[in-house]
């Protein structure tokens, strides 16, 4: 009799093991599996039925935020977007049925309290019942969201604002842009109409172009063509000096490259930009050769993730498998052949010749707060890339200062600040002549930090001289740095 009992002891320890493992299988390592099942909508649903925290500027606006649903509704909040389409590319929307993008998707962990820093602040945590949810500071600020917006007005293009100094996103806006509140419906049938209509229009609005799309960046290239002459120590402010020409014919081909509108131009580093001479930067890069070039937009981050605390950045590019194309290594010296660049990228060139040769990590975030106002996360801004050294970013800065002074950006320039700027026009190849319109550009005080770095490309302009730029695109990013450096009590 002992040894059935016994017998029947050891079984029943047995399927106690058996079970206990597959718990531990399912709960433990198989909790993300579980986790992922498109099929398991728990976690989804509780998260969009439960408190979620508010999203605001840096000036102080909120751009998101849960408020309560009428009686009788399925559910009990319902998320709200009170400045519609003007942030709608930064914060994104949340709905039930069509997910999340932007910083609603990035942080929605700090949204709804599910960090360790918002679940668990002290040992009262474990015995009281509250919303613990995160409340975001976002870096960019609403008056030059909204100057970018009216500036820009309704020509397709985009506005990117850095402050070069840290990475923080001062201004991000694209035109044209959506409502997220149609998205976030709780008429889940309207919503889906209103996604499919966005979805369906040529012009894009879903897509965030200031850092999801790529242009061709013109003439606003050169700076880092400039900036691989300096660093390879072949090019100085003064040497050499490129004879005055109306066009250049590359190694490989008898097609010339010539100057816009035929203009002859031709002079030292200095001189060359001011003007952009096409010509000069084009043999510039044939004589660097494809390796200085590569290596150089590289560090300036072309053909590198971008570690943006949004979902999805487009990778800007410079080609690399030249095949000993020697045309087409001239065509990337002005920014054109298969360069292709976001306007955040742009922004970040700018950026590091205004901040010393370093390009910090670009975001979104500044700070967390939980429900009793506690900043319990800060974004800590650091390097990401060293795109050249201090003497070729000084050099280039004062270049750049040059063509705002008395080149083809003197339409960037503010009163009291030191700019500097380069223009840029990206031909499209129609008939009659249509052209992307760039600038990009930074200020500062005289003599101190550039606090304010700026890209702004216009698309599809009429015509393609070199001063489309600078008549087009330039009025907006003055306006919009004019605005930053008034916030940042410099005005």
């Amino acid at each position: 009799m002992n040894r059935q009992i016994a017998k029947l002891g050891a079984g029943l320890l047995v399927c106690y093991l058996i079970l206990f493992a597959q718990l531990n299988r399912t709960t433990v390592f198989g909790a993300q599996r579980l986790k992922d099942n498109p099929e398991n909508t728990r976690e989804i649903i509780r998260d969009y039925d439960g408190p979620r925290g508010s999203i605001a500027t840096a000036d102080g606006v909120v751009v998101a935020r849960s408020v309560d649903t009428e009686a009788g509704s399925q559910f009990e909040q319902m998320r709200t977007y009170p400045e519609g389409d003007l942030f709608a590319h930064v914060v994104g929307h949340y709905s039930l049925n069509l997910g999340s993008t932007g910083v609603e998707d990035t942080y929605n962990s700090e949204l709804v309290g599910r960090t360790l820093d918002l679940s668990f602040r002290d040992l009262n945590d474990l015995f009281v019942e509250r919303d613990r949810v995160g409340d975001l500071t976002l870096t960019l600020r609403a008056d030059a969201q909204t100057v970018a917006r009216d500036a820009l007005g309704d020509r397709r293009g985009s506005v990117v604002a850095i402050d070069p100094r840290t990475g923080e996103i001062l201004t991000m806006w694209s035109f044209p842009s959506y409502d997220p509140n149609a998205i976030a419906s709780q008429d889940f049938g309207a919503a889906n109409d209103a996604f499919n209509l966005f979805d369906g229009n040529d012009a894009k609005p879903l897509l965030a172009k200031a850092y999801r799309e790529r242009y061709f960046p013109g003439s606003t290239f050169k700076i880092v063509t400039a900036g691989a002459g300096l660093e390879s120590g072949d090019i100085t402010r003064d040497e050499p000096v490129y004879p005055a020409s109306n066009e250049y014919v590359p190694p490989q081909t008898s097609r010339p490259l010539r100057n816009f509108g035929g203009s002859t131009c031709g002079g030292d580093l200095f001189e060359i930009l001011r003007v952009s001479c096409n010509t000069a930067f084009a043999e510039m890069a044939i004589d660097l050769g494809p390796d200085a070039m590569i290596d150089t937009a590289e560090d300036f981050g072309f053909n590198q993730d971008v570690p943006i605390d949004l979902p999805s950045p487009a990778v800007s590019n410079y080609p690399t498998d030249f095949d000993q194309n020697l045309p087409a290594l001239a065509q990337t010296g002005i920014g054109q052949n298969d360069v292709a660049s976001t306007p955040l990228q742009m922004a970040m060139v700018a950026g590091a010749v205004a901040n010393g040769g370093a390009i910090m990590t670009p975001h979104v975030l500044q700070t967390v707060r939980d429900d009793e106002g506690t900043v319990v996360d800060t974004f800590e801004a650091n390097e990401w890339r060293r795109a050249m050294s201090d003497d070729t970013a000084a050099t280039l800065r004062e270049a750049m200062v040059g063509v705002a002074e008395n080149g083809t950006a003197t339409n960037l320039r503010i009163a009291g600040f030191e700019v500097g700027g380069k223009t840029g026009t990206a031909q499209l190849g129609t008939d009659p002549p249509r052209s992307h319109a760039w600038i990009v550009g930074f200020a500062g005080p005289p003599g101190g930090e550039a606090t304010v770095a700026v890209a702004v490309i216009v698309e599809g302009q009429e015509g393609a001289s070199e001063q489309t730029g600078g008549r087009v695109a330039a009025p907006i990013a003055r306006a919009v740095m004019e605005t930053i450096l008034a916030g940042q009590g410099a005005g």
